[in-house]
This record gives C-alpha cells, structure tokens and sequence, in this order.
C-alpha cells in the first residue's frame, strides 16, 4: 500500500523544458508548475510523444488517456501562468514506433532537447544517464514508495472475495467463502462513467509506481493488473457495454493439513504424482489448493516455479513466478528445463498453447501441477482430447483433484490398458485403453477410446449380478470345470464372460491352437476371456448388510442423502421395498448425490414424496 514519494536531483535554473513520455503519463509537470516548483517559460513537447500517447490511447490503454490529459493540463496552466506550450518535431517513422521500447522514440526527444538547448524532464533513470552522457541537461524525478492504503482497500474486510464495480450501478461484493457467499450490495452510491473511469485510472497509476504492482495484459478493451494480493480486472467500450472494475482478493490461506487428507491420497502427492490437475469451478477454492500444495513441496525441500497469467498465487520468496504475458512459452519452456525446478504450477490453463506447454515440460520430466477450470473431474481430462495424443495422456495426466466448496470433492487416477472397452465383446476388438478410476475406491469410472475415426469417453456404471446371469455363470462353470479345476466365472455381458483359472491352468482350458476354448464358446454361444493367476472379485453387496441412519434433503437437481460423519468415502447399497436400486460411494462430507432426472433418480423421488422409506446398507 504505497504512494510516490519523489527523490530529485538539484534542479538547473529551468526556462525550457522538453517532457519525455515517462514524465507526461505520470501528470507530475503540472503540478510541479501548479505549486510553482519549476517556472519555466517554454514547455516543448515532441510529436513524438503525441503519437505515442495517441496509440496507447486509440488502443483503450489507460496510460495513454493519463497522458492526453495531462498534455491538455499543461495548456490550462500555460495561459494561466503564461507559459508557452509547444509541438516541435516530425511524427515518428513507422520504424520509430515499431521500435519504441527499444529507445527510438527517447533518441527523438533527447536530440530535440539538445537542439533546442532545453532541459530534458524525465522519469526514466536510463534515459537520464544517456542524455546526461551526451551533456544534455536533465531533470529525473525518481519514486520511492511511500505508505498508504491501496485505493480500493476501503471496499474490502475479512469476508470479502471480491468486489464489482459497474457505472450506473452500486458498488456490490461476493462475501463469504467458496461455494457459500452471497452477492451483497456494499456502497448504494451509483458510480457514472466518468467516475468509474477516474478511479479504472487511479488502480492504473498506483500500479506503474509500486514495485509489488504489474500490468499483466493491457488490451484495447481490458486491463488485467496484479497489485500485492489484489488481482484486479478493468473492462471499457467497445469490448464492454461500460467501464467496470473487478477486485478480487483471496480471503484465506490454507496449508495442506487442513485439508485433512486421509493417508493413501497423502502417500499419493507425496510420492506418485507428478502430473496432477486441480479441477473445479469457478470461485471453489482451487488456487488456494495449489497454494498448499506448492507450501507442502517446499517443505518438503523441492524447487518450486509457477508459469501464471495473470501472477496471482500468494507463495514464498522461494518460488520463481513465471508471467505467460511477459514470455512466450518457448521462452518459459527453455528457463524451466535450464532452471530444472522438481515442480512446476501452471496456473489456469486455458488455450492450446497452455495445454502443449503442460504437455512438453511434464514429458521432459518436470513435475507440473495444472489448475483447470472443469464442471466434473472427466471435463478437465477431456480438454486434453484433440490437443495430444490419446495414448500419451496417462504418461501427463496421472492424478485428478476436483474441489467444491473449498474442499477435496473425488479424486481420480489414470492408467493404460490394452483390452476389450466395457460393452463390447469380440476379442477383435481390444484397443489401448485409457482408464479412469476413483482414486478412494478404485471403482473403473470412464474409459477412453478411439472408436472409429473418434475418441469416445464412455462412463461406466457398476455392473448387477441378476439371478440369470447367477445361472448362467453355475452353468458355464460347470462346463469348464471339466478342463481347470477350482475355477471361477464372472458375466460381463449377456454373451461375455470372464473366467478366472488357478496359475498353470490355462493352457490345458486353452488346448492346442485354442481348439478347447473355441468349442466352449461354440457350444455356450458366448465370448470367453481366461484370466491366469487371478480371482474374481467377491460382489461387495454380500457384505453390506447393516442398515445405516440418514437424512434426505431434495434441491433443484439432486436428492441428497446425508449419512453421519464416519461414513465418508464408504461404499454403501440403497434399497426401496426390499430391493436393490443401486450402490454408491459417500462424499468427504458423507453425502450421496442422486439426479433426481434419470430413471433411478425418478423413482426414489416418488418413494420419498410418498412417505416410503428408503434403506442404505453398508458393510460393518
């Protein structure tokens, strides 16, 4: 929270004056001649600099209004005072202004000061010891900072998340936390554009002069500024309908522990992981994850980097932050594989150049952490899709952390299997798999595939053991128990199955050329698949049978069945009149999510509205 405090050399007597750019932007000329603290006769100002400000300014950059404005107060002061106000100079060269930042238009001003035998005027310390070098007399306001609160501070306390600005309407804020605030009204003046426009300058200004403050991208119809802790957005016509400003500031900084993370995900971040995405909506929570888990890594000794657009993590001065808006990502990739950090934090991720960059650093070895916006935890695996290749994803992507409401919402891991896709069942059709478990559960939750010219995501739903299918697989049992003894079966479909056979049992099922398994298959009218070495797994219902106490609450969407606090992550069976409907997987928070649109959904809703108790089992 800073102000200028101006630091000055000793000034020569000062009749004419030529201003660069640097000193116009900031309007400090015309205070200085306001308070009569240089009295010059003759102020000239270079055509140079007009073109300048007159780009910035037909760009919608608020610097180059800043400097229009102040040109227009040195006119004022110049008849009040009278001073004479003058354009000296050609118009710079399209070379001149394609090279600006590289001095081209400074060289202009400072042959117009020589030439004119004027003092130069600056607040750039190079162009001061350049001109100084060429004997030409300077004056160089330099800034030091100054405490004081930052501008839109006063709109902010301990709950505050953000605040919106808009001309014509209040000033309002979203308090609270993530996932539970509410959109208030703070301040029941209405700002006009003119004010709304005044105070987008101010935030512009105080930034150019704090060394904790960046303008991250500054565009014809938008200004995206980090100021401290303050990430702050300014929109304008013609992108926008009217000036608006956005702040938001983070309310809270959390360390890994207090997300009390059980001790397999622990062992998982600590070891395992290093291609991990955060996923979540918008305002959930997921920068502050990040945080803490860049925190933990640094604990833990690891070189830690960030590549952000806009900079806006809050970490140690341990950790190096990398701006996509000052870099290209050739750039960034070359200094993080020079720089070999144990892991990097891309933060937001959002076009293709993002993803590739990911992509590349995590191949070459680099730890990354993406944090992505998502809807579900498949969504930010599906964003991948099309950018590279299928068969490549696990090897980016090995763990996904979705968070709601602050919190760890599902966590899923990812791998690669050849095999048949869950639904089909010819042999001939078994393809690279990329598949996607709960992470807790180790529940299969999609497979992705290529089908055809198209790569397919298919979720899939835990299978049900119906009384036919029980029959059948006795009866196929009974016909391979005449070649493996001990043998076990497991329908995968209608007309698939999986049969599982002691080790050193399955050439003798197989026969020679496959002959044997060929006239089971012949004989049963079904596709066989022989799993040497492996049991099936026991069915988990038959376990569960301890009926568990819950609560039912019924939103927009959902039904939601609230169980008591042990219960998080436990696999649990629901029952209405007696018979199976589904299983399913509690929340952190103990809550089971029901659509209440789908078919299972529709009829529980029913049984509830009805007064029909449902009944959740689970497994002692």
């Amino acid at each position: 929270m800073a102000k200028k405090k101006i630091i000055r050399k000793k000034l020569p007597r000062a009749l004419k004056l030529v201003p660069d750019t640097s000193i116009i932007i900031e309007g400090l000329l015309s205070k200085k001649i306001k308070k009569k603290k240089l009295k010059p006769n003759t102020i000239i100002i270079h055509e140079a600099v007009m073109a300048e400000l007159e780009s910035q300014a037909n760009k919608n950059r608020e610097t180059g209004y800043l400097g229009l404005e102040e040109v227009k107060k040195l006119r004022e002061l110049g008849r009040k005072q009278n001073v004479r106000v003058v354009f000296r100079g050609k118009r710079p060269t399209e070379f001149e202004i394609k090279h600006a930042k590289t001095g081209e238009i400074d060289s202009l001003i400072r042959k117009l000061a020589a030439n004119e035998k004027a003092i130069l005027v600056t607040a750039d310390k190079v162009q001061s010891l350049v001109a100084e070098s060429k004997g030409i007399k300077v004056i160089l306001y330099e800034f030091e900072l100054e405490e004081k609160p930052f501008i839109l501070e006063k709109y902010f306390d301990k709950t505050t998340m953000s605040i919106h600005i808009k001309e014509g309407c209040s000033i309002k804020a979203k308090k609270g936390m993530p996932g539970e605030w509410k959109y208030v009204e703070i301040a029941k003046e209405t700002l006009d554009r003119e004010a709304v426009k005044e105070l987008a300058k101010a935030v512009t200004e105080e930034t150019s002069t704090r060394t904790d403050g960046f303008i991250e991208v500054d565009r014809r119809g938008s200004t995206i500024i980090q100021l401290a802790n303050y990430r702050i957005v300014i929109t304008r016509p013609p992108f926008a309908d009217g000036y608006e400003i956005t702040a938001v500031k983070p309310i809270k900084k959390l360390s890994l522990s207090e997300y009390k993370l059980n001790e397999k995900i622990q062992k998982r971040i600590d070891g395992k992981a290093e291609g991990i995405l955060i996923a979540g909506a918008p305002g959930h929570g997921k920068t502050t994850f990040a945080q803490a888990l860049a925190e933990h890594y640094l604990k833990k000794k690891k070189v830690i980097k960030t590549i952000e657009s806009p900079r806006d993590l809050t970490l140690s001065d341990e950790v190096t932050q990398y701006s996509m808006n000052y870099g290209s990502s050739q750039e960034i990739h070359d200094i993080l594989l020079l720089s070999r950090p144990d892991y990097t934090i891309f933060d937001e991720m959002r076009n293709t150049v993002d993803f590739r960059l990911f992509s590349d650093l995590r191949l070459s070895g680099v730890g990354m952490i993406g944090v992505i916006h998502a809807t579900k935890p498949i969504d930010a695996i599906q964003r991948f899709i099309g950018r590279i290749e299928l068969g490549v994803i696990p090897h980016i992507i090995d763990t996904v952390i979705f968070i709601t409401n602050g919190a760890i919402d599902r966590i899923f891991s990812l791998n690669m299997e050849v095999k048949v896709p869950s639904g089909m069942t010819e042999a001939d059709l078994a393809r690279p798999v990329v598949i996607v478990n709960d992470f807790n559960t180790g529940r299969l939750e999609f497979e992705i595939y290529t089908y055809g010219e198209q790569t397919v995501v298919i979720p899939v739903g835990p299978e049900q053991s119906t009384p036919a299918r029980k029959l059948a697989e006795e009866t196929i049992k009974n016909e391979i128990s005449r070649y493996a003894s001990k043998a076990q079966v497991e329908m995968l479909s209608d007309n698939k199955c999986r049969v599982y056979v002691p080790l050193g049992g399955k050439s003798r099922l197989i026969g020679r050329q496959g002959q044997t398994i060929d006239a089971i298959e012949d004989k049963l009218g079904l596709s066989i698949e022989v799993i040497e070495g492996a049991q099936k797994k026991h069915d988990k219902r038959e376990e569960r049978t301890d009926t568990l106490p819950y609560q039912v609450k019924i939103d927009k969407r959902n039904i939601l069945l609230r169980l008591s606090p042990e219960n998080a992550y436990k696999e649990v069976d629901i029952y209405l009149g007696g018979d199976y409907l589904l299983s399913a997987t509690a929340s952190k928070k103990s809550i089971i999510k029901i659509i209440k649109f789908n078919k299972i959904g529709r009829i529980i809703l029913k049984a509830v509205q009805a007064g029909e108790q449902l009944e959740v089992r689970g497994s002692s």
